[in-house]
């Protein structure tokens, strides 16, 4: 007799969730992930017949999979309950085929986010599997194994060995790449502001105007002062005085890329923390009420919403706060033909279950992610910010000086989200009328330089990223950790510098396969890939448009390049066994530093980075260090003397006595 019914999922997290939503009528087992692919050893595409896969069981999922089929043999439905994306439909497919001789009835079913409500109904609603998204996760991993095993022996032969490439990566490493030289070939050009204080009507109160410098007419300040003389004599009269009253539209829900990036901007999270903690709150957390999933499915690109979710907001919205402040719009939805709209924005499962309500049973980070999820979904569902924008144009001879102010007139959605810049009452404009005397005028000039375009940090990248149409949410945070992993990107502060390697990988790719590196090229095969998806076109038609012109570059390229030699980042850093500058190297581990006079000085140490804090409870230098999972974490110098480590980075003393 068939036993229960059987629903596998990927983590025991979910497993565990899902268990007490359903009791004991359901077996649920989690898979861990992935339980077959291709070969890590060799490509595992054949290429002579048309890159038809080898998929096989990966090294040490054997127990796993032996679990599982004994399970499947038992159980009178099999129910494949994976992520709600290619990924997860991909995953479900493998399981399929794993299972297939258990004799076991196989079914679809997904849900976007892990509450009772949404696993019952799932479960009542099994599907089929949809092999177009299959085939479209299918393509993207023939794809990009394709690509990274053909251009990695090229980089072994003309640059280093160990050296490997990605499709995404390569033109998300170019985008860096040509960022940092163009502020490398930035010339920077002086030009002049000039400000100008009067007395209004003779009160001690001034007016602060900037003159209209356009286009930065004021090249130095021979100029200014020049300008300045001219003025002495002349009287200031208002020529226009403009009152008007706008709004702002409230911000659309968190998608993927806008998650990472205001994670980033606003708690200091790099993508792949993001991701980590978003992935703890969505799979299910231990409350007094037990484990439930905090937030909808993390890897969207769509800002829609449920109309259930939307009319709960609304309601508790406008209990707590008043219908004034219930908006009458969607929230800043925004339309994009990249949006593949599969699942809803990113979201609290109950906006009942407020951040302050649970405080007290997440953890830091936790409560800190969700807290901005839940907060950003419910101003999505405000009124608008109003605001009087008032604007002043004042003569003085040939000269023109301006001056804005914005009034808040009512916080609408700021109320809860108020991230944008600050909504201080502006004063300076308070009491001009047209007809107001403007006498005394003070000048002040100040110097400037044109600045080079920013360098990107880990927000910025993925948000140029997602603009070009370059991967998809599932890898924007992979992209990111891969660059930094592989040494090609280093991170100073919060920006992200190509180091050597990166910019000889990015130039080699250039010069041999450049379509790796064209932004454009990649954000077509994504739209390819997505017409795989939507079933009008067959997988294995993007190798074939893909692999050809490709291999004869590839080719042309391991004849006729030449090799690239690397120069070695010289330290401060002496060898004390032979007097050497130091330089920085790498393994699989991170950065190391050895002696240059190799091989008759193997000296090597290890490169320490320090923060910019000493250690709180001893003064000596905090070194900054990393987990095997690569979590950084703050450790004292002085390791024999003081125990201090910390995850996060200590205050100095300035900015403790800055918050008292």
């Amino acid at each position: 007799m068939a036993g229960h019914p059987l629903i596998i999922v990927e983590s025991p997290t979910k497993e565990h969730t899902i268990k007490r939503f359903l009791g004991a009528s359901y077996t649920v087992k989690a898979s861990g992930g992935h339980l077959r692919d291709l070969p890590k050893s060799r490509m595992g595409v054949d290429l002579e017949h048309d890159y038809e896969p080898e998929y096989i069981p990966i090294r040490g999922k054997g127990s796993t999979i032996k679990e599982l089929r004994e399970a499947a043999k038992k159980a009178s439905k099999v129910y494949l309950a994976t992520d709600p994306d290619r990924e997860g439909e991909a995953i479900a497919w493998h399981l399929a085929a794993l299972l297939g001789e258990s004799n076991a009835k196989l079914y679809r079913i997904s849900f976007n986010e892990i509450t009772k409500d949404a696993v019952k109904k799932a479960v009542s609603e099994p599907r089929e599997l949809d092999l177009s998204l299959v085939d479209a996760q299918q393509a993207r991993r023939v794809l990009d194994r394709v690509a990274g095993y053909s251009v990695s022996p090229l980089l072994w032969r003309k640059v280093k060995r160990g050296l490997s490439a990605g499709r995404v990566q390569s033109s998300s490493l170019n985008m860096i790449c040509e960022r940092d030289r163009e502020i490398d070939a930035f010339i920077p050009e002086e030009y002049w502001s000039l400000e100008a204080r009067l007395k209004v009507e003779g009160r001690s109160q001034a007016l602060v105007l900037q003159y209209d410098n356009k286009p930065q007419a004021l090249k130095s300040q021979e100029d200014t002062d020049r300008l300045i003389q001219s003025l002495q004599n002349e009287e200031f009269v208002i020529r226009e005085l403009k009152a008007e009253k706008k709004s702002v539209k409230a911000p659309a829900p968190f998608t993927t890329s806008t998650l990472q990036q205001e994670a980033s901007r606003l708690l200091g999270f790099a993508p792949s923390k993001t991701m980590r903690v978003a992935q703890s709150l969505y799979e299910g957390v231990k409350l007094s009420e037990g484990t439930v999933g905090l937030i909808t499915y993390l890897r969207t690109d769509s800002t829609r919403i449920s109309g259930e979710a939307d009319s709960a907001a609304r309601a508790f919205l406008a209990e707590q706060y008043g219908p004034e402040y219930v908006g009458k719009g969607q929230g800043g939805s925004r339309k994009n033909e990249r949006i593949q709209d599969a699942h809803e924005a990113i979201r609290p499962t109950s906006i009942q279950r407020t951040p302050t309500r649970i405080k007290e049973e997440l953890g830091r980070d936790e409560l800190r992610l969700y807290q901005l999820i839940w907060n950003r979904f419910a101003a999505s569902r405000m009124s608008d910010y109003v605001y009087e924008a008032r604007s002043l144009k004042v003569r003085a001879g040939k000269a023109e000086f301006k001056a804005t102010a914005q009034i808040p007139l009512f916080q609408g959605y700021r109320l809860l989200y108020n991230h944008e810049e600050e909504q201080k009452r502006d004063k300076n404009l308070e009491g001009i009328r047209e007809d107001s005397r403007l006498s005394d005028p003070v000048f002040e000039g100040k110097q400037h330089f044109t600045q080079p375009p920013a360098h990107y940090t880990e927000a910025s990248l993925v948000q140029s990223m997602e603009a070009n149409g370059i991967g998809r949410p599932s890898t924007y945070a992979p992209t990111v950790s891969t660059l930094m992993e592989r040494h090609y990107v280093s991170k100073k502060g919060r920006n992200l510098i190509s180091t050597e390697l990166g910019r000889a990988v990015d130039d080699l790719i250039l010069r041999s396969v450049p379509m790796l590196a064209d932004k454009g090229f990649t954000a077509r095969m994504e739209e390819k890939l997505d017409t795989v998806a939507e079933g009008s076109c067959p997988w294995k038609e993007v190798l074939r448009e893909f692999y050809p012109p490709f291999k004869e570059k590839l080719d042309t390229a391991m004849a006729e390049m030449e090799h690239v030699k690397l120069q070695d980042e010289e330290t401060e850093e002496v060898c004390e066994k032979c007097g050497r500058r130091m330089v920085i190297k790498y393994s699989r581990r991170g950065k190391f530093l050895a002696c240059p006079g190799f091989p008759g000085c193997k000296n090597t140490k290890p490169f320490l980075e320090y923060a910019s804090v000493p250690c709180p409870e001893c003064g000596a230098r905090l070194v900054i260090r990393s987990t095997k999972g690569g979590r950084r974490f703050y450790a004292c110098e002085n390791t024999e003397g003081c125990k201090f480590m910390s995850w996060n980075k200590p205050k100095s003393g300035k900015d403790k006595k800055s918050e008292q």
